[in-house]
């Protein structure tokens, strides 16, 4: 469990997020214009008449977006609802044309429903996580506000673009359930497996530094052992795993003070301040009769027939949880390795095709992949089969190259030294095949049993005292003459042969 250390006790957090992706689509939910939003296109070139709220414009709804908003559904094991309405969510922003925003309310059913997701939880098992929905909206515009000394520009490109907001749920009937995020490193893989099954469905780029993911990071606190929830706040418009976990540990100090020194935590809309890691308040935080919904009278009610969702359920590819399952159950891995896969469907991509129809070379490249290849980043491009460097570029390692290593080992053509000298050469950027380097840099391992002999019968006749210690019972020194046959051959020999010899020798 996460806790926190106070004055007074030991803390807890609940930790629940409004996680926003933008919808792949050709054009916006509501109208024509394209919806291929991203910052390099010109201000205000990729808006219709219906996103900026011209008079006698009314709004048709995109059907793919639909189907996308099923598809992911589908992808979280949630309900589809066979009838949601769509509603007018009333605030004023300059980045809203309409003066409101075209969502799903809240006290009717979304197009998703009551869901479920799969993440490692910090005990390094799987949790479930429980989602309340996933409503369709649209996206306002934004703001800028450092292109002139006193005016501020809008800019509407992105204005109508549809989004998908995914909300955790939290069993406030049932306060003793913990199946909901409890630190910031599950907040970071809740969202993390919120964007590989977004990918890999195709249903959204899910990119947090160009925006098309974000979200709003819910915070409270409770001493350990207590069951009733406390006052929360929300961080808004959150871009970055990174300061999602940091924004998170601060609010969650921040209001363990409060507590501690008598005060009272007060529901608040924050901002996070990425100079210094901070939080601060924003506004009193809206509840839902703050927004005045009311049913768009120019969207009539959407329908979803069974039909529809069978047909879509059957374009559906492997997700991010079945890969794991299949992992631990065809492939033999730790759950933590399967885990680690999964991370990205590039990852478990690359994997797959080092893989190939070899199961035997899973465990061996799981355990390379993430000892080795995971912390040179630099020398493994997951989108990347390029064999050499180009313009003095770190050379990338394909799935090929750490295919063959593994079936060199399990051949007996080099030992697990030789193995990380060869890994090491190719990190420095040596060109070829492992094959190729062992060839070039001769580290073959010997395997014929004459030479090894003769290397040990040199070993035992220089070593006569130990021979005799070793036969009087200290069978410990095994060791000792493993390791002077090794430097004798030069790492060469194959270590499993060198000791069946030497017990034979010494028996």
């Amino acid at each position: 469990m996460y806790t926190i250390k106070g004055k007074t006790c030991d803390w807890e957090l609940v930790i629940g997020l409004e996680t926003h992706i933008e919808v792949l689509s050709n054009s916006k939910i509501f109208s024509g214009a394209s919806a291929n939003y991203n910052p390099t296109i010109a201000p205000n070139t990729q808006v219709s008449m219906v996103d900026v709220a011209m008079p006698g414009m009314l709004p048709v709804l995109n059907e793919h977006c639909v189907e996308q908003a099923i598809k992911f559904g589908l992808g979280i094991n949630a309900e589809i609802s066979h009838k949601s309405m769509f509603a007018r969510k009333q605030y004023f922003y300059p980045d809203l044309p309409q003066g409101y925003q075209i969502s799903q309310p809240a006290n009717e059913p979304p197009v998703v429903g009551r869901g479920w997701i799969e993440i490692m939880g910090d005990d390094g098992k799987q949790k479930k996580i429980f989602i309340e929905r996933a409503h369709l909206e649209q996206d306002a515009g934004k703001l800028k506000h450092d292109m002139h000394p006193t005016k501020s520009f809008a800019d509407y490109n992105r204005t109508g673009v549809a989004l998908l907001e995914i909300v955790t749920f939290l069993d406030t009937k049932n306060p003793e359930n913990n199946s909901y995020i409890t630190s910031p490193d599950e907040a970071e893989r809740y969202l993390r497996e919120i964007r590989e099954i977004a990918r890999a469905l195709g249903v959204s780029k899910a990119n947090m530094e160009e925006g098309s993911m974000r979200a709003d990071v819910n915070v409270s606190v409770r001493p350990v052992g207590d069951t009733k929830f406390r006052t929360r706040t929300e961080t808004k418009n959150m871009v970055s795993f990174k300061f999602i976990k940091n924004a998170i540990e601060y609010e969650a100090r921040r209001q363990i003070e409060i507590y501690e020194n008598g005060g009272t935590v007060s529901q608040d809309t924050m901002r996070y301040s990425q100079g210094d890691g901070t939080t601060s308040v924003l506004r009193s935080k809206e509840d839902a009769l703050d927004y005045r919904y009311f049913p768009d009278p120019d969207l009539l009610p959407l329908y979803i027939d069974d039909e529809t969702i069978e047909r879509i359920r059957k374009t559906m590819p492997e997700l991010p949880s079945a890969t794991r399952a299949r992992y631990i159950n065809d492939l033999g891995l730790a759950e933590y390795d399967a885990a680690r896969l999964t991370e990205t469907t590039d990852i478990s991509h690359w994997f797959d095709v080092a893989v190939g129809d070899n199961k035997q070379r899973a465990k061996p490249i799981a355990n390379w992949m993430i000892s080795e290849l995971f912390a040179h980043p630099e020398n493994w491009d997951v989108t990347n089969e390029k064999t050499v460097s180009d313009d003095g570029a770190p050379r990338i390692i394909t799935p090929s190259d750490l295919a063959m290593l593994v079936d060199m080992i399990s051949e007996n053509q080099i030992n697990g030294k030789q193995a990380k000298e060869i890994f090491i050469k190719m990190l420095d950027g040596e060109s070829g095949t492992p094959q190729d380097i062992a060839d070039k840099f001769g580290m073959k391992q010997i395997t014929d049993t004459s030479a090894i002999e003769s290397a040990v019968d040199a070993v035992i006749a220089a070593n006569a005292s130990q021979v005799e210690q070793y036969k009087s019972g200290k069978v410990g020194l095994l060791g000792f003459f493993v390791g002077n046959v090794m430097k004798a051959t030069g790492g060469k020999a194959n270590p499993a042969i060198v000791n069946e010899i030497i017990r034979k020798k010494l028996a």
